[in-house]
């Protein structure tokens, strides 16, 4: 929850905007609450605004709109040196804070007219290094399903429907979280998720999922035998034992011990991998196009699908071995 007491007048106008006209997230509003007031409190530091040694007790409420104006582009990259020299923060951690200060200066300048110049046009992202996403092969897919289903749990029915909706639809934990019964379609074999920034998108269900709800479903209490609550858990696909909507650290809870007990290497693997790798034996063994791809999971832009339709090294492999000069003798 967000102590908006605390805040300016025009940082709670821009979490406004940033819900009401940008459609984001309550967890991207929070994350952009968060990174503006320590931005602000940097600010207030070098500007020599502030005695408090501790920079949590700082109050940026005193942070006017005439000392927001005093902002340069020169400030702006102290900020983010800070990040990175003394708080050690990773380049993709220093990107997110950067695009939440263009995001912001933009709306201060061009919606609010708080601004005359934006200090944050030229900004520049750091550039991100590109590592190869870790995913699950088919057979460790299989290994997985196969460990879920374990009849000595007497959740299995629903953590090996929760496990074959990540493997098979590559749907994010908070999506999966959220999905309500009725959003299911059961006659023509889809679901309604909301994806981020609220928005609405249909998930295809296969023939596995559908066996794997349906026998989920069976042994789900009913309806009326769940507590109503703020979390409309009544509604709710996946439970938990307490019968209230399964909470995203449950889920990722049961898919740690799965990976643990599949002998997977639970460092390095995660629920969000699941998406990845049903993103990944997709495209490489359904010859799906990345354009589908992207619909199926629900990106906004075709750059961050390109990700998942990386090749493994067998395929590398192959693809040297079928270069017409390989074999010398046919030289």
């Amino acid at each position: 929850m967000i102590s908006r007491e605390k805040n300016p007048e025009y940082l709670n106008s821009f979490l406004d905007y940033s819900i009401t006209i940008l459609n984001k997230s309550p967890n991207s509003v929070k994350e952009y609450n968060y990174d503006l007031t320590n931005f602000f409190r940097f600010i207030m530091i070098r500007f020599n605004m502030t005695n408090e040694e501790d920079p949590e007790k700082i109050d940026i409420t005193k942070f006017t709109k005439d000392d927001l104006r005093k902002i340069t582009l020169v400030d702006i990259h102290s900020y983010i040196s800070h990040l990175a020299i003394d708080n050690r923060a990773k380049a993709t951690t220093r990107a997110r804070k950067i695009s939440t200060l263009r995001i912001f200066f933009k709306y201060a300048t061009v919606k609010e007219k708080l601004l005359d110049v934006n200090p944050a046009q030229n900004l520049e992202t750091p550039k991100l290094e590109k590592r190869m996403p870790k995913y699950l092969s088919l057979e460790d897919s299989k290994k997985l399903l196969s460990v879920a289903e374990n009849e000595d749990n007497r959740n299995y029915k629903r953590d090996y429907a929760i496990t074959t909706l990540f493997l098979n639809c590559g749907m994010r934990l908070s999506e999966l979280v959220g999905i309500n019964i009725n959003d299911i379609d059961f006659s023509e074999c889809k679901m309604t998720v909301i994806g981020k920034g609220n928005k609405e998108r249909t998930v295809y269900l296969n023939k596995s999922c559908m066996i794997a709800l349906n026998d989920y479903l069976s042994s789900r209490p009913p309806s009326n035998m769940i507590k109503h609550d703020s979390k409309n858990s009544e509604k709710a696909l996946f439970l938990s034992e307490q019968k209230q909507r399964i909470s995203n650290r449950t889920v990722q809870n049961i898919i740690s011990k799965e990976l643990k007990q599949a002998g997977l290497d639970t460092k390095n693997l995660s629920v969000h991998k699941l998406r990845h790798t049903a993103a990944t034996l997709m495209y490489q063994y359904g010859n799906v196009d990345i354009r589908a791809l992207q619909e199926l999971l629900g990106h906004q832009s075709i750059s961050t699908t390109e990700i998942y339709t990386h090749v493994n090294n067998e395929q590398v492999r192959n693809a040297v071995e079928s270069n017409p000069l390989a074999d010398p003798k046919d030289l």
